[in-house]
This record gives C-alpha cells, structure tokens and sequence, in this order.
C-alpha cells in the first residue's frame, strides 16, 4: 500500500476522533481564562495543553505552521516533531484563535488544528495574506483575487441567483480594509464585521448554516493555510497571495517554500493539498461552535467540537459534531 492510500484511509478512520482530544485539550485549557483579560495567559495554557495532548496522537507529526520559530516559541515551533510515531503528516495548529475574544468572554474563540500528508501543507511564515473564500456549489473560479469587489459580488450574486442587496460579506474590522467595506456596501451588499476569528470566519463562507456569503481580505498566513484546510473539507473555495512588508519576508517565505514563486496567487491545493483532516474546537460560544460549559459546581465541562476530512481527490461532504462531557 503506498504512502498516499495508507494516509488517506489512516486520517478517515482512525486519527479523526483521537485528533478531537487535541483540541478539547487546549479548549478546556484556555476555557479557565475566559473573561480574566490575560489573553497571554489564555494562550500559553492551550498551547501547552495541546502539545501534551499530541503525545498521545499516534502519527510521525511535524509542526509546519505553528507559535513561531523555534527561538521564539517554547513548544508547537515550527520544525517541532509531535506524535508517539505513525504515518508521516505535517500538522498546522492555531492552539487558540481568538486571544482577544477569550480574554474579553467574546464570541467565536476556538481552538484549532489541521493534519496533511506530508509536504502537502504550505509553510507560510508569520505575516500577512490577501484571501477570498465563497462556499460549495458554485461554478470553479465564480470569484478571483485578482478581481474587483464589485465585479466579485456581481458574479457570486448571478450564480446564487439572488441580487446583490441579498449577498452577506465578512472581513475583519480594520482599518486596511474600510475600502472594501466602503465599496462592498456601495453596490447594496451586507458587510458583517469580525474583531478576530480569521478561521472562523472563512469558513463562515462554507458553511451552509450561516448567512455568510464571501469572506474577503487580509489576515494571517499561517491562519490562510488553516482556513485552506478547512474548505478542502467543506468543498468551497479559496484563494490567497502572500503579502510582503520587506524583502527579508520575502526571502524567508522563499526558503520555506524552494522552487516556487512566492507572490503567486494560490489556489485551495497550493495551501493545502492531498488528504486532509481539520478538528475545532469552541472555547466561546460562536456561529460555528458552543464554547466549553461548566456543570455540577465545575466537575464537569462539556466541549463541542467538529471534526472534518478530505481525500487527495475530494473533500467528503461530512462534518462531524461531537459534543464531549469531561470530568474535571
């Protein structure tokens, strides 16, 4: 059996509900902090809990997108091996995305992970990246990086067969985009702005129980490369450019990535490739998840989590919600 079959059948069969505990793990973890303002210490412990919890993952695991280089993160570094061994995949984990909306007790805070095979994921170093993502269904390239917002929404409203004024944009709120708000609402669409949540956010886009109709803008690389996990498994679509401040970011995202161009525009399978699995789990309550529940004086927590795959060929069309009671 090659590399590949064994992979895919490992990742759909056996790893799915093992890699949940991952992110129940750090979920449980930063729950302790939600509302306290140390958004810090909301990070530290998921991180910490989600490098304990991968101990137990039976995979030959390396950390390609991750807390930053080794001199700058204690653990889940890029380069770090995880894993008590098994098939060899490259792991992408954002071990609380939402620093933020947990220290505030905001919504939307969840904790996050993708596996490929390895090679497959894009080693995207910290900064930022330009992305567009719109759901399942539609016909390939209905929208383009490269295009106009308007031209954009003009076209995913043709092939959603609805008017513009219908169609709901999401993107961060900041400052670098109050053109594309200004011109998105200028042509009649919906804008529904997110503090944090680059995640979350984009796959709001796939999802067909949400509102949200495009996810549009820039937020982190390594966040793109996670978003590109996901909407492999959700059977949208996904593109992105990597932005340089500098040439020195240029040259590193060259190094991570020998033989090709770095400002190329990427498509789904340029970020994230071959078999996929994605897990998720909420911290706060959320459009996508329900954050970690405290019962029985706080024996008890409840976790909700979903857990998603895709094949080298397609994504398999199933989410899987998996709500977990733990005793404290």
């Amino acid at each position: 059996m090659s590399v590949s079959s064994h992979s895919t059948s490992f990742v759909e069969n056996t790893i799915a509900f093992d890699l949940v505990r991952v992110t129940e793990a750090a979920a449980l973890a930063s729950a302790q902090w939600v509302g306290r303002g140390c958004k810090n210490d909301a990070d530290g412990a998921a991180v910490e809990a989600m490098r304990k919890a991968f101990d137990n993952l039976a995979i030959d695991g390396v950390v390609v997108i991750g807390e930053g280089e080794m001199d700058e993160a204690p653990m889940l570094y890029v380069g770090e091996k995880v894993g008590c061994g098994g098939v060899p995949m490259d792991i992408a984990v954002d071990p609380l995305e939402g620093t933020t909306l947990c220290a505030k007790a905001m919504p939307n805070a969840i904790t996050v992970l993708a596996l490929a095979e390895r090679g497959k994921l894009l080693h995207a170093p910290d900064i930022y990246m330009d992305k567009i993502v719109v759901g399942t269904g539609l016909p390939e390239g209905v929208v383009d990086l490269d295009a106009s917002i308007e031209n954009n929404l003009k076209n995913l409203a043709q092939a959603k067969r609805k008017p513009v004024q219908d169609l709901v944009l999401c993107t961060l709120e900041r400052e670098r985009h109050q053109d594309l708000i200004a011109r998105a609402r200028a042509v009649g669409a919906r804008v529904q702005l997110l503090t944090d949540g680059d995640v979350a956010g984009g796959m709001a886009a796939s999802l067909t129980t949400s509102d949200v109709d495009i996810y549009v803008g820039s937020g982190g690389a390594p966040e793109g490369v996670l978003t590109a996990a996901a909407i492999r498994c959700l059977g949208g679509q996904m593109q992105g450019r990597l932005l340089f401040e500098n040439e020195m970011q240029r040259q590193r995202a060259q190094a991570m990535n020998p033989g090709q161009d770095p400002s190329r525009k990427l498509g789904l399978h340029d970020m994230a490739a071959g078999s996929v699995l994605f897990s998720a789990t909420g911290v706060t309550t959320g459009a996508l998840l329900r954050g970690v529940s405290y019962h029985k004086g706080h024996s008890q927590a409840i976790t909700h989590s979903l857990v998603m795959c895709a094949s080298s060929g397609s994504h398999s069309g199933i989410i899987r919600f998996i709500e977990t009671y733990h005793q404290c």
